[in-house]
């Protein structure tokens, strides 16, 4: 699918290819091309004949899996993006490759599958919400910053999950609780290896000159960019370290409570030895036992054991073993 808008003074046309030629005649305008779905050897002679983009751009932006990246090139900056695809809305996500070429003229972005980002900015433009967009650069960073968003916002909503978390385990530690904040701690992972990405691609924009986000004007719009991709970085590594600390945290409790099991264990084991060792003696078939022949001889043992009982419970109570 190839969607276009041509902006003009203001007016925003929406078609399809065809809006190119009307652009070509008009050296006032810009357009927006979006790709998706579309057949790779068509979609590249599409992009190189009527924006005469570099194959190998191309080619990177077609891959479905490809590191984020910025290349410039003479008339346009190439710039390549993992986003969120459509159904994600939680820290369980999936992405999409989401390319961009910025030029004077023309703003191409083709992504590998829908894009919640785009449709946002293509309603922003279709209601006028937009303020007066004056260079496909300010289009371009609209939507990384919508982007970056979406990003942020699946990490704020992980916080609360955590905090909760942290309370139920001090009531109630269980197993299905270490294997939700595993799976937390590589969801977490692999955004921080994304906005890492994300984070040094956008300095690299602020730092650096790229056609089509040289003017002064821009600079500000790249910084909010790059803040919002350095704050998806910074937060995904928090919450990282956050559910690393309620694993441990996890494993310290579960190792406590098996300690105080053990220790119930061990004290009714020693107990129950020299019970059991006195018990032993007397059940043996000897019969050169005087005990056996006494008529009080089996309370005075019942005693004794008692006795012992009482005896080692009172000093494990007083070393606070109990």
């Amino acid at each position: 699918m190839i969607k276009t808008r041509l902006i003009q003074s203001g007016e925003i046309q929406t078609g399809d290819e065809k809006l190119i030629d009307a652009w070509l005649r008009q050296p006032e305008a810009m357009i927006w091309v979006d790709l998706s779905g579309n057949d790779k050897d068509e979609e590249a002679e599409f992009l190189t004949s009527s924006f005469g983009l570099h194959p190998l751009a191309i080619q990177d932006a077609q891959r479905d899996r490809h590191p984020p990246k910025i290349e410039a090139f003479q008339d346009h900056t190439f710039i390549l993006l993992r986003g969120l695809s459509a159904d994600s809305k939680d820290i369980d996500f999936k992405t999409i490759q989401l390319a961009l070429f910025v030029g004077e003229r023309f703003l191409i972005t083709r992504h590998t599958g829908p894009s919640l980002s785009v449709n946002r900015l293509e309603e922003s433009l279709d209601n006028h919400e937009l303020s007066h967009i004056e260079s496909t650069s300010k289009l371009a960073l609209q939507l990384c910053r919508l982007m970056a968003r979406r990003y942020v916002g699946i990490l704020l909503a992980l916080e609360p999950r955590l905090e909760m978390i942290e309370e139920e385990m001090l009531a109630n530690p269980n197993d299905d609780m270490l294997g939700e904040l595993i799976g937390y701690k590589s969801d977490l992972k692999r955004l921080n290896r994304f906005a890492t990405y994300h984070e040094r691609l956008f300095r690299e924009i602020k730092d650096k000159v790229f056609p089509s986000f040289d003017d002064a004007e821009r600079l500000h719009e790249v910084i909010d960019v790059w803040e919002q991709h350095e704050r998806a970085q910074s937060l995904s590594q928090l919450y990282y370290e956050t559910a690393t600390d309620l694993i441990e945290g996890y494993i310290s409790v579960a190792s406590h409570r098996l300690n105080q099991i053990m220790k119930v264990l061990t004290i009714i084991t020693a107990v129950f030895v020299p019970l059991g060792f006195l018990a032993g003696i007397y059940g043996m078939n000897f019969e050169n036992m005087p005990e056996l022949h006494s008529k009080s001889g089996y309370f005075i043992l019942l005693a004794i054991m008692a006795s012992i009982a009482t005896i080692l419970l009172f000093i494990f109570r007083k070393m606070r073993w109990l």
